[in-house]
């Protein structure tokens, strides 16, 4: 009778942990991060800023800087809609409010051949 308990052992040992799905925020962002790349520019035209994640009462919850030189643009977009539906239904889920402040577009220009967000008087970085 001891091979049942040592069997089903194993049996559960021999099951992989579950990953991360797809649209989990955490694996979203990553995915975000390398489909933005180094954001490298040669000019300001070649930078533009896009909202992440989603507030509770709407809007994102802050911006990064992103090149149209080394990135493709719809993927980024696509990606960061992905991201965003995915963090309303993480919050909604876990029953998470918001500040309801508003987070400004500061936009973006290149700096030292990267593109950057320009300073705001929010700095586009607020907590949620």
């Amino acid at each position: 009778m001891r091979v049942v308990p040592l069997l089903s052992c194993l049996l559960l040992t021999a099951i992989p942990a579950p990953a991360a799905p797809a649209s989990d925020p955490a694996t979203l962002l990553a995915r975000i991060d390398a489909a933005r790349g180094a954001a490298a520019c040669d000019s300001d035209a070649q930078c533009h800023s896009i909202g992440i994640g989603a507030k509770a009462c709407g809007g994102p919850e802050r911006y990064l800087a992103w090149s149209s030189k080394d990135s493709d643009g719809a993927r980024l977009r696509a990606l960061v809609e992905e991201h965003a539906q995915s963090r309303r239904a993480a919050d909604a889920k876990a029953g998470m409010m918001s500040t309801c402040s508003i987070v400004t577009d500061p936009g973006a220009r290149c700096a030292s051949g990267r593109c950057v967000l320009r300073q705001s008087g929010l700095g586009g970085n607020q907590a949620r």
